[in-house]
């Protein structure tokens, strides 16, 4: 049996000894967003330390746990903690907590980011639903060993984000009162922010909005045959946009200022979902 798929086994049967809860959805939330996962009811929290093989997060304030429970009558998983490249993970490691839940029954994963904006007509504040991306990190998960009980060695990515799920987010959207945009995605390593000059040039190949996350887990999300849904919250302009520095504190600012409204819209995406 390959090392990976044993490891993966073993996470696994902890998890059902610990909780018999079967989740319908994956929830990956980016910066500033976790707060989704305290309206989580009746809460089952395993620690990242207590998995076997799990990743350990190292990030100060990040609780480091898998929270199982209902949220708007779905059963769900989350994640209280995200592994980054930048942080010195492998793209295993990060990606590995998307097989766990898979494993444990999530047909669907909702994967959330902070993102600076390229595209010129976006504003800070607003969500974009993902329709595509460029993988700027230059890696790929699936690099190595191959598994087949895992998926397919070579992973379509035509319809990496579920255009059903992109509808059905558009019209929550409108109904809840919700600015949003649709683009392209685009992720670097991280974590210096773009210079001007490759905010251009991605402009150039048609990105809408660039940050540090995301795309490796939905390449594995996809290999594994889950629906997947991507939001950015436009947090900044990116560099050169604007003629002024970035900051992370605008980050942190922006994605608090747009909380409320981004948890409604979750909210309301989970109420309709088809499982």
């Amino acid at each position: 049996m390959k090392t990976l798929l044993r490891n993966l086994r073993q996470s696994v049967d902890y998890i059902h000894a610990v909780t018999d809860i079967a989740p319908q959805v994956a929830l990956i939330l980016g910066s500033g967003m976790g707060a989704l996962a305290r309206d989580i009811r009746n809460p089952v929290k395993i620690s990242y330390e207590n998995i076997p093989h799990f990743p350990i997060a190292t990030v100060e304030g990040h609780a480091g746990e898998l929270v199982l429970g209902t949220l708007c009558n779905r059963k769900v998983v989350t994640m209280s903690g995200r592994f980054h490249y930048y942080e010195g993970y492998s793209l295993l490691d990060i990606t590995y907590p998307v097989r766990v839940m898979r494993l444990l029954g999530a047909a669907v994963l909702v994967v959330t980011n902070a993102a600076g904006a390229i595209n010129r007509s976006f504003k800070v504040g607003d969500l974009m639903l993902i329709t595509d991306h460029i993988n700027n990190i230059k890696q790929d998960p699936l690099r190595g060993e191959h598994v087949d009980d895992l998926g397919v060695r070579f992973v379509d990515m035509t319809y990496s984000y579920d255009r059903d799920l992109l509808a059905l987010a558009e019209r929550v959207g409108r109904k809840e009162g919700v600015r949003l945009q649709k683009g392209v995605y685009l992720a670097s390593s991280g974590p210096s922010y773009e210079t001007p000059a490759e905010i251009r040039g991605y402009a150039a190949i048609g990105a809408d909005a660039a940050g540090m996350s995301t795309i490796p887990e939905v390449i594995v999300a996809r290999q594994m045959q889950m629906r997947v849904l991507g939001v950015s919250c436009i947090t900044n302009m990116a560099a050169g946009v604007l003629d002024r520095a970035l900051s992370h504190t605008e980050v942190i600012e922006t994605t608090r200022k747009v909380r409320a409204d981004f948890i409604r819209f979750v909210k309301a995406i989970l109420k309709e979902i088809r499982i």
